[in-house]
């Protein structure tokens, strides 16, 4: 049985002047959050709901648009500044810091998170093209 849609309500997000940026650029992907310092996500936006369909989503301008997408409207909803936190070996990490900080949320730290092995899993065999 599904919920009824009518009476459903949108929960409402604190947002503050100061918050976090997450880009997880993927191969294939870029995903950008906006949350307030608590985690709840404010905004968000990635290359494919930007409309880019596949190998166009890995690019530094999809990464862009995506990115000037999401920080315009956690900008409309008030946050100012942002620390950002970069995870991911993809394409287009640098064009949506530079998009987020042309939207007018002014950066304050850029931080790479991107998870590095300490000789855990074994990796994939190598590609033969």
């Amino acid at each position: 049985m599904a919920k009824n849609r009518a009476n459903a309500k949108k929960r409402k997000v604190k947002v503050e002047p100061e918050g976090v940026v997450h880009i997880q650029a993927s191969f294939n992907n870029i995903i950008i959050s906006l949350s307030n310092k608590q985690g709840q996500v404010i905004s968000w936006g990635s290359a494919g709901k930007a409309g880019f369909r596949g190998s166009k989503k890995n690019t530094p301008y999809a990464a862009q648009i995506a990115a000037t997408d999401a920080a315009k409207t956690a900008h409309e909803a008030g946050m100012r500044t942002a620390t950002v936190l970069v995870k991911g070996p993809g394409s287009g990490r640098e064009a949506a810091i530079r998009a987020v900080d042309a939207a007018g949320i002014k950066i304050t730290e850029i931080k790479d998170v991107t998870p590095i092995p300490h000789n855990g899993c074994r990796p994939p065999k190598k590609r033969r093209v």
